[in-house]
């Protein structure tokens, strides 16, 4: 099974940061340009957004909805029953990166992939997924501060505001600006992805650095690390299999339930790394390091799922929307999703 290049860019970064872990000043001239870059990378998103595909989205509304309820309500579920695992399988440290990986938002364009592959609703998918994210940056801070608490890293008022200042604000600012820079985002849009994932590289070079420096790493070990990627691949299971079925029991088309399993099941690396790098701060490299585990395993399984559903021959033969949203779709999401 083929690994995600840039899964290999992020374990470079993890490796650099340990060996030559950013101190003193370096350490504040990182955090400041981490800072900047993610303010940045949701400018990005809010122009990459158009508002003309969000509203006629909303016809869809039922299936929206669904996967809402499953990337923000059944999967915070599941990570509060995963609580249960702690002391004995999972550490607590790693049990908040996990609870905090449920309450991300879901991916963009690697759902809207993967829905064009099985031949699904694609422009459900690239909805579903905006949708996703734009609610994620008000519903996955409040779900952190009301279910982590003061265990993920001082969550306050001052948080979620810096939240709102760093994320909402410049994501508002990129739609308003869309009209005058749309063209311009999606002529470039090979070069803007570089700049994403560059964003997204200098914000897990930071917090493992401060992961590194203060020493968290040591309360980390092999055994632990399995025992998480189990944990995760439990989960990443009952949510493939309860968006499927349940799609089923909800009466959607086997179309709308391919969007449905590739929409609810997945979780945003995109959203989620700078998410935590504001929420945590000092503790944020312990708390993406579930995130990013899950995210390769999603991207293998969901492959898999893709392929077997793409020869299904129930799936129609002759399907021309999903060829041309998916040509429409490069501007809505980065592609680590």
């Amino acid at each position: 099974m083929p690994i995600d290049p840039f899964i290999l860019l992020l374990l470079a970064t993890v490796g650099v940061a340990a060996l030559f872990p950013a101190r003193g000043s370096v350490a504040d001239v990182a955090s400041g340009a981490s800072t900047a870059a993610i303010a940045f990378l949701f400018f990005l998103y809010g122009a990459r957004l158009s508002t003309r595909e969000a509203l006629d989205g909303l016809r869809h509304w039922r299936l929206h909805v669904t996967v809402l309820a499953a990337t923000f309500i059944v999967f915070p579920l599941l990570g509060l029953a995963a609580r249960g695992l702690v002391p004995v399988i999972l550490t607590d440290p790693l049990y908040q990166g996990l609870l905090f990986l449920t309450l991300v938002p879901s991916t963009v364009q690697s759902s809207i992939a993967f829905t064009s592959m099985a031949r699904g609703n694609v422009p459900a998918a690239i909805c579903a997924g905006s949708f996703s994210s734009l609610i994620g940056i008000i519903a996955t801070p409040l779900l952190a501060a009301s279910l982590l608490g003061g265990s993920g890293g001082g969550f306050s008022a001052d948080s979620l505001l810096k939240i709102v200042l760093q994320l909402l604000v410049p994501f508002l600012a990129g739609q308003l600006l869309r009209r005058w820079i749309g063209g311009f985002v999606t002529r470039h849009k090979k070069v803007l992805g570089l700049v994403d994932r560059g964003s997204i590289l200098l914000v897990v070079y930071t917090a493992f650095s401060q992961g590194m420096v203060q020493g968290i790493w040591h309360q980390v070990s092999p055994a632990r690390l399995g025992a998480l990627l189990g944990v995760e691949a439990v989960i990443l299971a009952v949510m493939l299999l309860l968006t499927w079925y349940g799609g089923k029991g909800l009466g959607f088309s086997r179309e709308d339930r391919i969007t449905l399993q590739f929409a609810g099941s997945k979780k945003s690396l995109a959203s989620g790394l700078p998410m935590a790098s504001v929420l945590f701060g000092a503790h944020a490299s312990l708390a993406v390091l579930p995130l990013m585990l899950f995210h390769q395993m999603q991207l293998m399984v969901c492959a898999v799922i893709a392929r077997r559903r793409s020869h299904d021959p129930r799936a129609q033969v002759t399907q021309p929307e999903p060829a041309a949203a998916t040509r429409t779709a490069v501007g809505t999401g980065t592609r680590s999703g």
